[in-house]
């Protein structure tokens, strides 16, 4: 019995260090295949027989198995790439796909991403990628990982301008011109020449709630005293409440500013709550468009109010206009789709709009070796691998990079080594079985 029980010891060396081979032959073959994690084989010793002797009872071994399969996650090496869909995670994270609408969730280290025809980011089997959806205000829903899916078929709507800001410095040394209604004098500004009665002017190009463009100019008038007055007036043929003058009037103040040219009221409003200047008042006084709303006569809405929102100084120096802008925007159809290295997903328009979709969720398990591979670079959760962690990529889950994948982790000089030790495990075990025969042959031959 006991030349019988080597045969069979044989036999399981030959199955482990088969099947180890093919998983040495699985690593190899997937040297190249973006994301690939390696796998390793533990071996262990079958149960042993007792067998009694002189010397009392002993155990003999009946052979060896393989234990289990280890997938290895250590940190593959980055390819640079031209596409800034591809995606490389640097630490344990996991990108989160689902197929199609379906509610089951794998996970993948493949970050070879791109739009298809209905704007959803999706891997080369067209799972789609999860993330973290933007609200209207700019901040991340609260909710679950959802698909990303960028509107690709249509444009996006006008945005009607709501604040003009305008930096600029007001030259100190500009001749006095004398105070207006604006301010409680007796003087009128000519609208229909508003630049005879002012020092310094600058334009600014708004937009209705149809995404038509209208030029506002304002107009700065030094009374003296450290006060100037401004006129912010729109071409008379555009407003439907238009008089017979050049330029209508939307909007007129006072600006008021300290011996040291910082400005401290807005039409009377002061800008800050102590004598010294120092604490400023939030959110601060802007001038607004007289009665509220401009009415447009090219049927946009009559309810635009639009903020003047003014950082101006009073300096010895020449007017000018250091930065402005305005936060309206007209109609505009998709450019160009990013994605940042918080794997923010942007789309881009071509009014110059930049418009944050969603962030790219990652997930972490505790015991990445429990998750089951499914095939197609793809995991699916165990309850080995423990309870999930989803959010956004940084220290704890992971960095993203763009324009980068994760390149297979298999070691090809450690594969080959071990093909060596595996193949000649296979032959002394192979071995065994002919010994073994011979021994059998032998104890045949014993009754000749």
């Amino acid at each position: 019995m006991g030349i019988n029980s080597a045969l069979y010891t044989g036999v399981s060396g030959l199955n482990t260090n088969g099947n180890a081979m093919s998983v040495l032959g699985n690593n190899i073959a997937n040297t190249n295949t973006i994301g690939f994690k390696s796998s390793r084989t533990i071996f262990s010793d079958l149960l042993s027989a007792n067998i009694s002797g002189s010397g009392g009872s002993s155990q003999v071994g009946r052979g060896v198995q393989l234990s289990t399969v280890d997938n290895i996650f250590s940190q593959g090496t980055f390819e640079n790439t031209e596409s800034n869909t591809d995606l490389a995670i640097e630490g344990e994270g996991f990108f989160i796909v689902r197929p199609g609408d379906s509610e089951q969730t794998y996970y993948t280290r493949a970050g070879a991403f791109r739009f298809n025809e209905n704007g959803y980011l999706v891997n080369p089997e067209g799972y789609r990628v999860q993330g973290k959806g933007f609200e209207a205000d700019g901040t991340l829903s609260a909710g679950d990982p959802t698909d990303i899916q960028v509107d690709i078929g249509t444009l996006i709507p006008a945005q009607q301008t709501e604040t003009i800001t305008m930096t600029t410095n007001l030259d100190a040394n500009a001749t006095p011109l004398g105070a207006t209604a604006a301010s409680g004098g007796a003087g009128t500004f000519d609208l229909n020449d508003p630049s005879a009665d002012s020092n310094y002017a600058t334009s600014s190009r708004v937009f209705d709630t149809l995404g038509n463009t209208h030029l506002l100019n304002t107009y700065f008038r030094n009374v003296g005293g450290n006060q100037w007055e401004y006129y912010t007036v729109a071409d008379s043929s555009e407003i439907a409440s238009g008089g017979a003058d050049n330029y209508t009037e939307v909007a007129s103040g006072t600006l008021n500013f300290t011996t040291e040219g910082k400005l401290i009221e807005i039409d009377g409003n002061p800008l800050y709550s102590d004598p010294a200047y120092t604490e400023p008042i939030l959110p601060r006084p802007q001038g607004q468009i007289a009665g509220g709303s401009i009415d447009w006569v090219n049927g946009a809405s009559t309810t635009q109010e639009i903020d003047l929102d003014f950082f101006t100084t009073q300096y010895s120096s020449e007017s000018i206009v250091i930065s402005q802008g305005q936060d309206g925007y007209g109609a505009g159809s998709l450019v160009k789709i990013a994605i940042d290295g918080d794997g923010v997903v942007t789309a881009n328009y071509s009014n110059g709009e930049r418009i944050n979709i969603s962030q790219i969720a990652l997930a972490k398990f505790p015991n990445p070796g429990g998750l089951a591979k499914a095939g197609s670079n793809l995991y699916e959760a165990t309850n080995s691998s423990g309870d999930i962690r989803t959010g956004v990529p940084g220290e704890e889950l992971g960095k993203i990079f763009t324009n980068a994948l994760e390149q297979s982790n298999v070691d090809l000089a450690q594969e080959f080594v071990k093909m060596i030790t595996t193949q000649r495990g296979f032959q002394a075990n192979s071995k065994i079985i002919t010994t073994t025969d011979e021994l059998l042959a032998e104890l045949i031959n014993l009754k000749r």
